[in-house]
């Protein structure tokens, strides 16, 4: 059977029959409500079903008329206090003071007791409704529409088929059973295994992939609980889909295609581009944990690594800031603003170095040009090397005999660094009394230069005022230095279109970020993000379809915004309140729910949560779907066999439940036996 044809089978699974058998019954509520049940249960009905572990699914099935076909679900939450326990309490107390054994098979209990001390509370939380409608399908709604006496109700543990249905069960029109479902784990609810080892057959969990393409995903745990396999496992899930697209996204894609990104299948139209940002280098390198699993090995022919630093088999992340201003100019502009507030730096990151829009405006074309040149000058002041001989810009016939009486030069026609730095310099030392400038001003009513070529002159000549006896105070383009590691002055394609142009196509981007400081990793981090976001932003404005592209973020705290950063113009945030629109994905992972800003967290559709080890991470937590059921149990830990035990709620599943996720491998079971 394949995995389709078991998991089409799933619907035919009778909740309200299977889900009933009386070896799997443990108890009946005292008390119900729209949100909480309270049960009765005893210690001989837990050890028949095998236990009942927090986090448990439990049925409450009506059975006080036979046409009412509906059960709620139920999860076990923690023990509830019963209005017989303080007798009970006290009864015991008794019996231990008067040293008597109290259990086990010399019991001196007399039966009545014996049978009184055996029974229970248990809390549960009520998820939902099961229901038969019209059609006699099963459906479930997220509340209770009715509830009735709790004595009309009794209930009974998950188990099997019935509990498979209850793990896999979907929202809407993707029901369990379309080709785009994967095993992801199988259901666990603890660490201790003594009742589930005992279990025939593991229940498995299975996953839409299309659940993750242009949603939000995100993976907390502290490190090793396996945050990077359940990555591998989603990259892998994506690439196997990709692979399933009919046509590949070109020019020629007509808006028909644009309005509905899913083929009737429930796949993508178009293959899908995914790009991974790989802070510690365990994607783009082989290392001793992938045991032959590493996902450039994997997908050799679909990936692409980029390094920082050059080295056999990367291409290497650098811009060539005199060829490509605007790319240089924002490496600069990022860096100097998340490191420096002086205000004459503010004013050199607002300047506008994008080519006027009307290529007829001699005016327009001649201040572009001269601010061009001039930030091209502080390049080269600040030793960023170049195979460019001269630099061209439209000059002006007093000023370049001014610069050099004896030997006028001409910018129009070309000029070496040193001598354009020299004219550019003349022109700040002068230009608040020289001649030339005043009758500009008043011939033009405006200034000669304009702000931004102030600016840009304040940074070349490091003079904060214009002025020939003034001295160079302040640090100007010295400040550009700490970016010359980021500089190539070779002349290819920027790195960034590249990229673009590659996951349009469906292709797998590693960005290895490993070998570069913090400051690096976030500079080349926002710069691919912002290019990616905006070619989707254009393609959207002007109607042109966009794959899917999904990002992937591995220690997500070193590049994120804060939790209370409130600047939703950052790119982070802009794909995660945004990227649905634009089919952009965003997955990423860390070990604290803290440390990610609110604005991404709100718009987080699936989530896997690990092994939590402090308060402050729960109550955060806590927040979010139902996970508050949770928090007792992901603060407990063992390192040798909770690795993967994870919560997870993906968008297309109406709760959480608790998995223990498979272990990555090359092989990837796909829709192969069920």
């Amino acid at each position: 059977m394949t995995l389709t044809d078991h998991l089409i089978s799933l619907v035919d699974v009778d909740v309200f029959g299977e889900g009933k058998k009386q070896e799997l019954f443990i108890g009946r509520p005292f008390y119900l409500d729209y949100e909480k049940a309270y049960l009765l249960v005893a210690d001989s009905w837990k050890n028949r079903v095998g236990g009942i572990p927090q986090g448990a699914f439990l049925l409450a099935f009506y059975e006080n008329e036979e046409e009412v076909e509906e059960a709620l679900l139920l999860r076990a939450l923690c023990p509830a206090k019963l209005p017989t326990d303080d007798d009970v309490v006290r009864a015991m107390i008794e019996y231990y003071k008067d040293d008597l054994k109290t259990a086990g098979a010399q019991t001196q209990l007399d039966d009545f007791t014996r049978y009184e001390f055996g029974f229970s509370g248990l809390e549960c939380r009520i998820l939902g409704t099961f229901y038969r409608d019209i059609d006699t399908k099963t459906r479930f709604g997220a509340d209770v529409e009715n509830f009735y006496s709790s004595h009309n109700y009794s209930v009974y543990k998950a188990s099997g088929r019935v509990l498979e249905k209850i793990a896999n069960f979907r929202d809407g029109n993707r029901m369990t059973g379309q080709k785009t479902d994967i095993k992801i784990g199988r259901v666990r609810y603890s660490s201790s295994r003594r009742f589930q080892e005992k279990e025939k057959d593991e229940v498995p969990v299975y996953v839409s992939s299309v659940d993750f393409l242009g949603k939000r995903t995100a993976l907390f745990g502290m490190t090793r609980t396996g945050k990077s396999n359940t990555v591998k496992k989603v990259i892998q899930a994506t690439a196997d889909l990709s692979a399933t697209a009919p046509a590949a996204l070109t020019a020629k894609t007509g808006v028909e295609e644009y309005l509905d990104p899913f083929t009737e299948g429930g796949g993508p139209k178009f293959p899908v581009g995914q790009i991974i940002f790989d802070i510690n280098g365990e994607y783009a390198n082989a290392n001793l944990q992938d045991a032959g699993t590493a996902i450039f090995e994997m997908y050799a022919k679909d990936v692409t690594r980029y390094s920082v630093i050059e080295k056999p088999g990367f291409k290497v992340m650098k811009v060539n800031f005199y060829q490509d201003v605007l790319a240089g100019f924002d490496l600069i502009r990022s860096h100097l603003e998340a490191n420096d507030t002086s205000d004459y730096v503010k004013s050199f990151c607002a300047i506008d170095l994008t080519p006027p829009e009307d290529p007829t405006d001699d005016s327009a074309r001649v201040r572009y040009e001269r601010r061009v040149a001039a930030y091209q000058c502080c390049l080269y002041a600040a030793s960023f090397d170049t195979q460019q001989k001269t630099i061209k810009f439209t000059g002006q016939a007093e000023i370049n005999s001014a610069v050099n009486p004896d030997n006028p030069i001409n910018p129009t026609k070309g000029i070496k660094f040193e001598d354009a730095i020299a004219w550019f310099t003349w022109v700040w030392e002068n230009y608040d009394d020289h001649k030339i400038f005043e009758d500009y001003r008043k011939k033009k009513n405006r200034e000669w230069a304009d702000e931004d070529l102030k600016n840009i002159l304040v940074f070349l000549t490091r003079k904060s005022r214009s002025g020939q006896n003034r001295a160079a105070t302040i640090s100007g383009y010295r400040k550009l230095r700490p970016l010359i590691s980021l500089h190539t002055s070779t002349v290819d394609k920027p790195f960034a279109e590249e990229i673009v142009e590659m996951l349009r196509d469906g292709k797998i981007i590693i960005v290895d970020l490993s070998q570069g400081d913090p400051e690096v990793q976030r500079l080349y981090s926002e710069r691919i993000c912002k290019r990616i976001f905006q070619d989707s932003m254009n393609r959207f404005i002007n109607t042109s379809p966009n794959n899917f592209i999904q990002f992937y973020f591995e220690e997500a705290h070193n590049l994120f915004p804060k939790k209370d950063d409130k600047d939703l113009s950052q790119v982070y945030n802009r794909i995660a309140k945004e990227g649905a629109k634009l089919n952009l994905g965003l997955i990423y992972a860390t070990q604290e729910v803290s440390s990610i800003s609110s604005n991404i967290l709100k718009n987080t559709q699936n989530w896997f949560v690990a092994h939590l080890n402090n308060d402050d991470e729960l109550r955060e937590l806590k927040k979010y779907y139902d996970f508050r059921d949770f928090t007792d149990g992901l603060t407990r830990f063992s390192a040798d066999s909770d690795k993967g035990f994870v919560r997870m709620k993906t968008y297309s599943n109406p709760y959480v439940v608790p998995v223990q996720i498979d272990r990555f491998a090359v092989s990837q079971p796909g829709n192969q036996e069920g």
